[in-house]
């Protein structure tokens, strides 16, 4: 057992698979009460107690993250525990729900086959909005290539961050460490900018974030490499080095690693022109200065193959290691 866990908190492949299963058909559960949704409103909450007893810098943010962590990690724990305790299968049904919800690939393949449908369709207007829902760039400028160019890059960026970065804390340390990571990135995402309100009160977060994304980073790079191999269309060689040689290219430690991989990966450029404010930001291309643009239904379809496996893969991988551990 992880960290020596019992079961209803143990990491296990027999529950990891249904869950996996149930995320990639039905995507994520939308309804008010998901734990995420839950997370981020304790998040709220602490926050507007903190800053109203003037805990709005560093120490504010460590006891947010210390706040959140005792009440979501201990909270989950608990449940999870004592439903257990009452009979097994409780605990078990609890674990699998809490796993299922916290796993995001699903909905991420959702959006971006929405953005695709509406480029495909002619509706510039309504994939520039789906689009918007993911990034926050100007979309304006954007026409239906652009479009295309960005959901591919959030889906391979969120690839890590969504889903192989969750696989890999829940097999390190089962349902609490997952539960740990989740309120990391909600942190992150909510409070992780360097903005003067954020700089100091979201380092905290922003930090452990970096931190818990870095080994799941580069194995999903190493992920997206092995499954370009048996792939048609994709390059193997090309991921390895292009995610090697520009993971830099993108803001922080981890999110170049995923995304310059796709790009090599696919064949095709990512990224291009970005505006924000009306004021283009980067017109760095990131990808194999050889390759075109992406911009075709038929990249995105490449696209969309690739990711999948990666996740079916990654999933299949986690499950044979539980076993074997188990």
């Amino acid at each position: 057992m992880a960290f020596g866990l019992t079961p209803p908190l143990a990491p296990d492949a027999w529950l990891l698979a249904p869950a996996v299963v149930l995320d990639l058909a039905l995507g994520d559960p939308v309804y008010r009460w998901h734990p995420v949704r839950l997370i981020g409103g304790t998040l709220r909450a602490t926050e507007g107690c903190l800053r109203q007893i003037g805990a709005d810098g560093y120490v504010g943010g460590v006891a947010l993250c210390s706040i959140l962590v005792i009440v979501w990690v201990g909270g989950v724990s608990l449940i999870g525990a004592s439903l257990g305790a009452v009979h097994v299968s409780l605990g078990l049904m609890f674990h699998l729900f809490m796993l299922y919800s916290l796993l995001a690939l699903g909905d991420l393949l959702r959006h971006v086959r929405r953005i695709e449908r509406a480029v495909e369709r002619g509706d510039v207007d309504a994939a520039r909005g789906a689009v918007s829902q993911l990034v926050g760039r100007d979309t304006a400028p954007m026409d239906g290539a652009a479009c295309r160019r960005a959901a591919v890059e959030s889906l391979s960026e969120n690839l890590t961050d969504g889903y192989t970065s969750p696989l890999f804390w829940y097999g390190l340390g089962g349902l609490p460490a997952l539960v740990l990571f989740k309120v990391v990135s909600t942190m992150d995402s909510m409070v992780g900018y360097k903005t003067p309100r954020y700089l100091r009160f979201g380092w905290c977060g922003a930090r452990l974030d970096d931190v818990m994304n870095f080994v799941p980073a580069r194995l999903t790079w190493l992920m997206i490499a092995l499954v370009a191999a048996v792939v048609p269309g994709c390059s193997a060689s090309k991921a390895l080095r292009t995610g090697l040689a520009q993971h830099g290219v993108l803001p922080g430690p981890n999110s170049g690693w995923s995304e310059a991989a796709a790009a090599g990966a696919i064949q095709r450029r990512l990224v291009g022109p970005i505006y924000l404010h009306g004021v283009m930001v980067t017109e760095t291309w990131l990808g194999d200065p050889l390759d075109p643009p992406l911009a075709s239904a038929g990249d995105m379809r490449r696209t969309l193959i690739l990711m999948v496996a990666v996740g079916i893969g990654a999933s299949l991988a986690a499950c044979a290691i539980l076993s074997a551990a188990a």
